[in-house]
C-alpha cells in the first residue's frame, strides 16, 4: 500500500526536514531564562508561504506561544504539543556545536531530542497537508509553547487558562523512544513533595548528650516514612493494571526487572534536600529536608498523604511546614488516542510499541486533568538534557511519518 501525500511528501524532503531541525537548534532558548521570541519568529517565516491560520499568544512578551490551525473535515479537534525551551548548556562540555550541527546524519544541539526535533517534524507534517491540498480528516491544532522545562505559568497553563486548546484529544512530542526500545506514554505518576522541619536542643559537640540533633531527628522521621510507606504494594486498579506490566517490561533492560517492579508497585520516597547545622562541634538545633514521594496512577494520592500526615505527627519535633501533591494519570491502554499512536508507531518503526507510564509527570497530566486525553510519543534518544545530545536524522523523518498518518489513524480507531 503507497503512502498518502503527505506521508509521501515527508519521506522525499528529508533534507529540508534536517535544515528545518537545525534552524531551530541555532536559536538558543534556554530557560532559565526562557526567551522564545526568535525560534517563534523563525517558525512563522517556516509556516508564513503556507494556507493555515498560525496566531501568536503570550501572557509575557518574552515568552509566547504559537498555535497553528488546519482544518480538517469533521469538527473534532487533535492537538499536537511541543515546547520551544530547552535546558541551559555548558558549551565547554560539548564536543559538538550545541547550537545545532549535523554529522554522522545525527543532528546535534541542544533541544535535539527534547524537542525542538519533534517540534520541526510536527511542522513537517503540517506543511505536508498544505503543500499537498490534502484535508485531513479531523481539525489539527499546533500549540507549541513556552515556559516548560521549568514548569512557569506562561506556556501551555496560560493557553488552558485563556480557553484556547479546546481539543478532543492530543500527542505530545516529547521523547519516549531510546537504545531500541519504543513507547507510548499514556500514564504518568502522582506526587507529593513534602517540606519537613525539625527542632532539637542545642548543645557543645562534645557534650552531644547534653542536646537534642534535629538532623537525627529528621533523618529519623525520613527513615520512618520510608519503613512505614516505602514497602506498603500499591493498589492500582484493574484498569492501570496492563499498563504497569508494561512499564516493567519497557524499563527493566535499563534498571532490572527487580528495581522496575519496585518503581510502579511500591511509593518512590527520595530525600532530595537536608540542611542543618551550622557547626561541626554543635548540636543542631533545627533542620530541614525535603522529600520527593511519587505514586503510581491509580493510587488516590490524598489517603496516602492524610497518612503521611499522621505519621509525621507521631514524630517528636517534627513538623511539615510545606506540601504539594497531585494524583496520577492514565489513559486507557486501549483507547482510540492510544491505539492510533501506538499501532502507527509500530508500522513506521517496524518494532513493538509499549504502552507505559512515565516516572515522573508533566504536561500530560495537565491535560488530562483539563479533560483533554493525553499521550506522549517521539522517536529519539538517551541524550535528554546531556552534553552532546542528539536525534537521528531517521528519527526525525519517523516522526513526521507518524504526526501526519495520526489523523487517519485516529479517526478510524474513533468510530470502532
Amino acid at each position: 500500500m503507497s503512502d498518502a501525500p503527505p506521508v509521501a511528501h515527508v519521506r522525499d524532503d528529508r533534507a529540508e526536514l534536517t535544515d528545518l531541525a537545525l534552524d531551530l537548534l541555532a536559536v538558543d532558548s534556554s530557560n532559565p531564562p526562557g526567551d522564545t521570541r526568535a525560534v517563534v519568529d523563525a517558525i512563522e517565516r517556516f509556516l508564513d508561504p503556507l494556507p493555515v491560520d498560525v496566531e501568536r499568544f503570550a501572557v509575557d512578551p518574552a515568552k509566547p506561544n504559537l498555535l497553528v490551525r488546519v482544518a480538517g473535515e469533521s469538527d473534532r479537534t487533535l492537538l499536537y504539543n511541543g515546547h520551544l525551551d530547552t535546558v541551559p548548556f555548558d558549551a565547554g562540555a560539548w564536543t559538538r556545536d550545541p547550537l545545532g550541527e549535523l554529522a554522522d546524519d545525527r543532528v546535534y544541539g541542544r533541544g535535539a531530542t527534547d524537542m525542538k526535533g519533534a517540534v520541526a517534524s510536527m511542522l513537517f507534517a503540517v506543511r505536508s497537508f498544505a503543500v499537498t491540498d490534502a484535508e485531513p480528516p479531523v481539525d489539527l491544532l499546533f500549540a507549541l509553547v513556552s515556559d516548560e522545562e521549568v514548569g512557569g505559568d506562561a506556556g501551555l497553563p496560560a493557553l488552558l487558562e485563556a480557553g484556547r486548546l479546546d481539543a478532543d484529544a492530543c500527542v505530545i512530542g516529547e521523547p519516549t523512544c531510546e537504545a531500541g526500545r519504543h513507547s507510548v506514554t499514556v500514564a504518568d505518576r502522582g506526587s507529593i513533595w513534602l517540606t519537613l522541619a525539625a527542632s532539637g536542643e542545642g548543645a557543645h559537640g562534645s557534650r552531644p548528650t547534653l542536646g537534642v540533633n534535629a538532623i537525627d531527628r529528621l533523618y529519623g522521621a525520613v527513615e520512618k516514612l520510608r519503613d512505614r510507606f516505602g514497602s506498603e504494594r500499591l493498589d492500582v486498579g484493574a484498569d492501570v493494571e496492563p499498563i504497569v506490566e508494561e512499564s516493567v517490561d519497557y524499563y527493566a533492560p535499563a534498571m532490572g526487572e527487580e528495581a522496575a517492579r519496585e518503581l510502579f508497585r511500591y511509593p518512590s520516597i527520595n530525600l532530595g534536600v537536608l540542611e542543618g547545622g551550622d557547626a561541626i562541634n554543635s548540636v543542631p538545633e533545627s533542620a530541614r529536608a525535603e522529600v520527593d514521594v511519587r505514586l503510581t496512577a491509580g493510587v488516590s494520592t490524598p489517603d496516602v498523604l492524610s497518612r503521611i500526615r499522621a505519621c509525621v505527627a507521631g514524630c517528636e519535633g517534627i513538623t511539615i511546614t510545606d506540601v504539594s501533591w497531585s494524583v496520577g494519570t492514565a489513559e486507557p491502554s486501549g483507547s482510540p488516542l492510544v491505539e492510533a499512536v501506538a499501532s502507527t508507531a509500530a508500522d513506521v518503526t517496524g518494532e513493538p510499541v509499549f504502552r507505559r507510564s512515565a516516572t515522573g509527570g508533566g504536561d500530560a497530566k495537565t491535560l488530562r486533568n483539563a479533560g483533554i486525553p493525553t499521550v506522549e510519543f517521539a522517536l529519539g534518544t538517551d541524550t535528554v538534557h546531556a552534553a552532546d545530545e542528539y536525534v537521528p536524522v531517521d528519527a526525525l523523518v519517523g516522526n513526521a511519518v507518524v504526526y501526519a498518518r495520526l489523523p487517519s489513524a485516529w479517526a478510524a480507531a474513533s468510530e470502532r
